[in-house]
């Protein structure tokens, strides 16, 4: 007992890296358990607390020194400026802004002071809109997009922007690890909440792409995460899965994910009415 007192003391002075040994006793072996598991997860939070500064650093980096050498190139007369250079640069403030604009949604959103616009919409308009979306860019990598509404007459009260939003940050991702020949599909299904009282909907995003690793998968939803650990994929600002996750927690939902390498990744939301 006094190890765990010891070690309450420990992390009152901050030192997350305490550990209580195991206790063969049954009186105190569940404690222990619990107050360990307690302690990684404080250690982990706190880590990703300093990491947080490192990360937003180093993707701000990159695209303000490309608009920086592309100016001082064109003032200096190495570049000339023609819209290649223009456009370049231009995409460059472009990818600026949306992870500007990605940290304060997620900011808010964390906080719980992103509004949210319910209004009562079909199932099928969303999964409508998602397709008209993303259909070119799919029938261009070869990939199959489908959707299945059980109950095309089927409303929902939510916010409609953030839910296609969420949806829209899910199929990106998909879109960007399946290889052409595979699918997509977006399917939507009652939700049996709080046992046999069917209150909610299900959507559920399935694809048959690269999938994450298992020990990855308990981390897709932190900032900054994502399976290229080179970040050569500069398209999107790494956010996406910690933003729709929030998203779905604004509308007091739940979001998952299962996969296996090879075999692809399904993401599974669950709203209530």
């Amino acid at each position: 007992m006094g190890q765990i007192f010891n070690a309450i003391d420990s992390v009152a002075e901050g030192d997350l890296s305490v550990r209580v040994p195991d206790d063969n006793s049954p009186q105190f072996q569940e404690l222990i358990k619990r107050f360990n598991k307690m302690v990684s997860e404080l250690e982990r939070s706190d880590q990703q607390r300093r990491n947080l500064t490192t990360d937003i650093a180093h993707e701000l980096r990159t695209p303000l020194h490309i608009i920086q050498g592309n100016l001082e190139g064109i003032i200096d007369g190495v570049y000339q400026p023609t819209p290649e250079h223009i456009n370049n640069t231009l995409d460059e403030t472009k990818l600026l802004a949306r992870l500007v604009n990605d940290l304060q949604t997620l900011s808010l959103a964390e906080a719980g002071q992103l509004p949210l616009h319910p209004t009562r919409f079909l199932l099928a308009d969303l999964l409508a809109d998602l397709t008209t979306s993303f259909s070119t860019q799919a029938a261009a990598l070869g990939i199959s997009l489908q959707t299945n509404v059980h109950d095309p007459a089927k409303e929902f009260t939510a916010d409609y922007d953030r839910l296609n939003q969420v949806l829209s940050n899910l199929i990106s991702n998909a879109l960007r690890h399946t290889p052409q020949g595979g699918t997509i599909s977006i399917v939507t299904d009652i939700a049996p909440l709080g046992g046999s009282v069917v209150s909610g909907i299900r959507i559920v995003v399935r694809d048959t792409g690269s999938g994450i690793p298992a020990e990855e998968l308990p981390f897709i939803f932190d900032r900054f995460w994502r399976g290229d650990k080179s970040r050569t994929e500069r398209t999107n600002s790494g956010l996406g899965l910690a933003i729709a996750k929030q998203l779905v927690h604004a509308h007091h939902g739940t979001i998952e994910a299962q996969s296996k390498p090879g075999e692809g990744t399904t993401f599974m939301i669950e709203l209530p009415e």
